[in-house]
């Protein structure tokens, strides 16, 4: 059995029991205590887990976990992946970052840059304030405490009025025709920017390309992501997916 589909079934594992050890794990899959760790260590670090002694803890009741359980698991990963992604940040531009606790790593490594910043996440722009630079614009609107976004139809007006270098944008399940998430004001505002942007940038990591997420709105399609960045390689299976001039990029290897 492959890591994503032992993977798959640790997570079955968890909705039933809520937490699991690194032992019975090993045990049940009859892989070496090392294997079984590495397993425990990718779905903590990926935010699909809590990692505890001597094992992992599922992290909530939900298919999706809330942004607020999703951010207190400290990933390197995840810096990886925003540091990264500030590759794609210029001074100059006027860019839109989009909730994700990837892309809420970024936000910090960019104070004191002269660009613009949009976005609809409250802690995008708590993230943002302890320099002058860069400009914020936060989107108004109705607040949603669980995943911490705004949105409205005066912020969706808002984005139709500019113009973005680029779009930094998450997604809770990525299938082969494009990025999805849980909720279809969330995708709205994805979409409604990525229409206003020259560039895409999709911060997503290989977990999303195989969970059972519940998460039924496509923000945008596949062949409109002009960069991936992810945590390990993906196959050429799901590459395929993507439009042939998309840049993949995986931040760790296998």
């Amino acid at each position: 059995m492959i890591q994503e589909e032992r993977l798959v079934q640790i997570k079955k594992m968890l909705k039933k029991e809520h937490q699991v050890s690194t032992k019975e794990i090993a045990k049940k899959f009859g892989v070496s205590f090392d294997t079984a760790r590495r397993d425990v260590i990718h779905l903590a670090t990926t935010g699909q887990a809590v990692r505890i002694h001597g094992g992992i803890m599922e992290i909530s009741q939900n298919d999706v976990p809330d942004f607020l359980a999703r951010n207190q698991v400290q990933s390197p990963v995840k810096l990886k992946m925003a540091k990264m992604a500030k590759r794609f940040i210029h001074p100059g531009q006027c860019d839109f970052i989009g909730p994700s606790t990837t892309l809420k790593q970024l936000c910090p490594m960019l104070n004191g840059m002269d660009i613009q910043i949009v976005t609809n996440s409250i802690d995008n722009a708590l993230s943002l304030l302890t320099s002058e630079f860069p400009s914020v614009r936060l989107l108004g609107g109705v607040i949603n405490k669980q995943q911490r976004y705004i949105y409205s139809e005066a912020a969706l007006e808002t984005i139709r009025r500019i113009r973005f270098n680029t779009a930094f944008i998450g997604g809770s399940k990525v299938y082969a025709d494009g990025v999805y998430t849980s909720s279809m004001a969330d995708a709205e505002i994805v979409r409604a920017t990525a229409s206003r942007a020259k560039q895409i940038v999709l911060v997503a990591e290989k977990y999303k390309f195989t969970n059972h997420s519940t998460s039924p709105y496509m923000s945008i399609p596949l062949d409109k992501v002009n960069v991936l960045i992810t945590d390990t390689p993906l196959s050429d299976e799901v590459k395929q997916h993507f439009n042939s001039r998309t840049q993949i990029i995986p931040v760790l290897k296998e």
